[in-house]
């Protein structure tokens, strides 16, 4: 997770503007969880809010995450009056020592799992996880703007082109590819783990629900969020590296790519540019997803 220590990365713009996850997506992990519910542990938590989202349902959980930054910001959103049960910790996913053999009932990833070494991670997936304890994994990729094919493929043109002034060449590999793939790649070792489930969502642009599987995130975004979205992405990030000189045109500077692209994406929708000020017009955005879950044999 090198993006989050990057000095053009904000840990309150990645929790302002990242989308959070649905209480369907809660409630599909939580149907598919058998037995007790006394521990559960957030890998890769960011700033909480898978963590804070399943406290209700377990009498302890706990957050870790390799960034200290990430936890302070955490603990910061967590007021301990309101989850008195969350607790935050930084750790790698791949080495938990203060977790015992087999304490944990469920572990959950949300937006994270990309990241991970596996070859570490799944002999301490196995260590740490009750037998018929459950894993939940899951993320989302780049949004589609479903009523708006001509913007979707422009914004795919800059998320994927591959000249260095698009975003392309940015994303951090083979996390992106695991992400653009639905977390396929990310395999359960059968000897460990049964009842292996993939639900995916890949989003169309024909209009709301219109892509196929089970979706778990939409959500309705003016496109001044949008940009501001974007500008999480680590990517940009990368990117931002590489083009110091390149401000983005509300600091006053001549404009970066996220600032270019929008710039394309107004020219080409007629109706977003009826808006008094285009940042304001809402857009109905979804998200292709995966969800990996399995039970510990």
């Amino acid at each position: 997770m090198a993006t989050f220590a990057k000095t053009t990365f904000s840990h309150a713009s990645y929790a302002a503007f990242r989308p959070s996850y649905p209480p369907a997506l809660y409630d599909t992990v939580l149907r598919y969880h058998r037995g007790p519910k006394s521990l559960c542990v957030d890998l890769g938590c960011g700033h909480g809010v898978v963590t804070r989202s399943l406290s209700a349902s377990f009498a302890r959980i706990i957050g870790t995450d390799p960034s200290k930054d990430m936890i302070e910001q955490a603990r910061s959103m967590t007021p301990k009056e309101g989850y008195p049960y969350v607790e935050y910790r930084e750790a790698t996913a791949e080495h938990s020592p203060f977790l015992e053999t087999g304490s944990v009932d469920m572990v959950a990833a949300g937006q994270a799992a990309h990241w991970f070494d596996y070859q570490k991670l799944w002999p301490e997936m196995k260590r740490i996880i009750r037998q018929n304890g459950t894993l939940a994994f899951w993320g989302y990729k780049d949004h589609v703007f479903v009523d708006y094919p001509r913007a979707t493929k422009i914004l795919n043109h800059y998320a994927y082109g591959n000249d260095d002034n698009l975003l392309g060449p940015y994303w951090p590999q083979p996390g992106r590819s695991i992400v653009e793939g639905k977390l396929q790649a990310i395999k359960p070792p059968t000897s460990d783990w049964e009842d292996i489930k993939r639900i995916e969502y890949e989003p169309a642009v024909n209009g709301p629900g219109s892509g196929q599987g089970m979706m778990f995130m939409n959500k309705k975004m003016s496109l001044r969020q949008c940009m501001a979205y974007i500008r999480t992405w680590s990517s940009f990030h990368g990117w931002q590296e590489k083009h110091l000189d390149m401000k983005r045109k509300e600091f006053g500077g001549h404009g970066d790519v996220v600032d270019e692209m929008f710039e394309e994406l107004v020219a080409t929708e007629e109706d977003w540019r009826k808006e008094k000020d285009w940042r304001d017009k809402e857009v109905e955005i979804e998200w292709g997803s995966g969800l990996l879950l399995a039970r510990r044999r």
